[in-house]
């Protein structure tokens, strides 16, 4: 079966709602007639806060509903089942037959419009009736969805179902569900506080009055020791909570190396408080002799690639260099940190072709000024014939088993490899000594560092304190621009103030609306940059995407919702609402 054009959507007449949703089906890539991919995962805590607040609620409600053939199912902030609970076996046979089981997940790129994916998709009650199912297998039920928002934080913690088979439906499904989903968010509501008293008292156990350095950290809430306030910024908190959320196991205890926004690296404990969704980190200082840290000090500048001992190797060996990434990734400042010492003889591909260059030797020749160094720009702009001289020109600066210590050490600069024609790929290709720049939206841990250096070299004198908020805000933003962005923001800044707390208000209207980002793990993050450069490849194209990546489109569309990929090749990695909260690794930055 082809797949189908929107006709079969309108010729449905089905309520704007749930036409909606078919389109989104539709659009994603999936099919009416698809073959649902539910395969359970464990990778979920069957012991969280949602889980134990809404038990005895579901308790009761089978209870209710014994010996009907109705059932209940309970999904957390990602759309994944994690409690049933059925009135009779039969409708839980068949559910077991469906697929839907506890672990299942319910997306609409993946299952199509139902009670729990539309739920998730829109934040409000839904009912989806028998033929209204977008994949055919799930047209023989009938349900209601209603999602569990959190009334201290407003986030969605999960959605509330109750189905039957078709025949069964009934209209007073929906206010029968809404109020269980009530109590469990009241019950959510107690057991956030109940949690903070519990959370509070494990820390007062382990600060001994406060003389160990300890934290206390959960969702909203964060509390030290006088040692731990001496020691810790505020953005040292938000990197310990990044941490935590990102251990292997929630459950179990792990120790961390972890360098704080001074400079200072210390040994930190997380351990997990049962029932809280919190955590306490004892930090303990390697130093026989603990110093006092200078409150306000400025983390240390990130290293430069110029600053590492590969750049002496590079110039010992005078091996051709590529040094490759997005515009703006920081090609030119590298080649010049990599160069310095030396004559450099710049020969820019733009100003290359505007002046009609035929013969790159005699170029190279023409300008005699005893420079000991090429370097080429922005190869990736080089016509054919220019491409061609430049092979030659690195065969020959390059012959021979020893250093090449006779003519001119070449440096080119270009796009990143895999975006360069092929004839520039070959090219690229006799560089086998490559600098690869991180895009800056790869590079959240360097923000801090990043921008005390622009800001040192914009105004010296400013006196400015980016605030973790302002930071976070930098972080969720996607930079096409990179460094040159970068560079344009904290001019806008400086434009509006040279001294005090710059917050996310301070910043670009663009920067202010930016969503917030979850901290990708560096396997997810490998993932996201193969996608994005998938995606731009292939000109957005999903279809394309999906087959040159090996997948199927539903996959990639699950994929890039997971790593907040919102379906452009230069969109921001922005967290689903439905997303657990973490914090971006990022530190207080103090302008000086």
């Amino acid at each position: 079966m082809r797949v189908p054009d929107d006709s079969f959507i309108t010729e449905s007449r089905l309520r704007p709602q749930i036409s909606q949703s078919w389109r989104r089906s539709l659009l994603s890539g999936l099919r009416p007639d698809a073959s649902l991919d539910l395969t359970p995962r464990d990778d979920f805590d069957r012991r969280g806060r949602l889980h134990i607040a809404a038990a005895p609620v579901l308790d009761q409600v089978a209870q209710e509903l014994h010996g009907t053939g109705f059932g209940v199912l309970l999904a957390d902030c990602r759309a994944r089942i994690v409690a049933r609970r059925f009135g009779d076996t039969s409708l839980e046979s068949a559910f077991d037959r469906a697929g839907v089981v506890v672990g299942s997940q319910f997306l609409e790129e993946t299952t199509g419009t139902n009670s729990i994916a539309t739920v998730f998709e829109l934040r409000r009650g839904v009912t989806v009736l028998g033929e209204e199912h977008y994949i055919e297998s799930l047209k023989t039920f009938s349900c209601y969805g209603h999602p569990l928002i959190s009334r201290m934080t407003g986030r969605l913690e999960g959605v509330l179902d109750i189905s039957c088979p078709a025949e069964l439906s009934n209209p007073l499904l929906a206010p029968f569900l809404t109020r269980a989903a009530r109590e469990i968010e009241q019950r959510l509501l107690h057991g956030a506080r109940e949690a903070e008293q519990r959370l509070l008292s494990a820390y007062q156990n382990a600060s001994i009055g406060g003389r160990r350095t300890v934290a206390a950290l959960s969702e909203g809430v964060v509390m030290a020791s006088a040692a731990a306030m001496e020691l810790l910024s505020p953005s040292d908190h938000a990197v310990l909570r990044g941490i935590a959320g990102e251990l292997p196991s929630r459950g179990r205890s792990a120790r961390r190396e972890v360098e704080l926004s001074s400079g200072r690296t210390v040994v930190v404990d997380f351990r997990p408080v049962p029932g809280t969704g919190g955590v306490l980190v004892e930090i303990h200082d390697p130093a026989e002799h603990r110093m006092p840290v200078p409150r306000g000090q400025r983390g240390k500048a990130a290293a430069t690639v110029g600053e590492t001992k590969d750049f002496d190797r590079y110039r010992a060996a005078r091996r051709p260099v590529l040094i490759c990434g997005e515009p703006g990734s920081g090609r030119t400042s590298t080649a010049t940190a990599l160069t310095e010492g030396h004559v450099v003889r710049r020969l820019d591909a733009v100003e290359l072709v505007r002046t009609g260059t035929t013969d790159l030797t005699a170029r190279i020749a023409a300008d005699d000024d005893g420079a000991d160094v090429v370097l080429i720009e922005d190869v990736q702009l080089l016509p054919p014939e220019l491409v061609t001289q430049a092979a030659r020109l690195l065969r020959s600066r390059d012959s021979g088993d020893g250093p090449a210590d006779t003519g001119p050490w070449t440096v080119l600069t270009s796009a990143p490899v895999p975006r360069l024609p092929s004839e520039h790929a070959a090219l690229a290709a006799r560089c086998l000594t490559r600098i690869e720049l991180p895009p800056l939206r790869a590079r959240h841990e360097e923000l801090p560092s990043l921008v005390s250096e622009l800001l040192r070299r914009l105004r010296p004198e400013a006196r400015l304190r980016f605030t973790p908020g302002a930071l976070e805000a930098l972080a969720a933003h996607p930079w096409p621009g990179n460094l040159h962005e970068l560079r344009e923001v904290l001019l806008h800044v400086l434009d509006h103030r040279s001294a005090g707390d710059v917050t996310a208000r301070d910043l670009p209207p663009a920067l202010r609306a930016a969503p917030r980002v979850r901290r990708l793990s560096m396997l997810e993050r490998a993932e996201y940059e193969t996608i994005v450069a998938a995606l731009r490849d292939c000109a957005d194209n999903k279809v394309h995407t999906a087959r040159r990546l090996g997948m199927s489109r539903a996959t990639l569309y699950r994929r890039m919702r997971a790593l907040g990929i919102d379906g452009t090749a230069t969109a921001p990695a922005s967290v689903q609402a439905s997303a657990p909260p973490t914090v971006s690794q990022i530190a207080t930055v103090t302008g000086r």
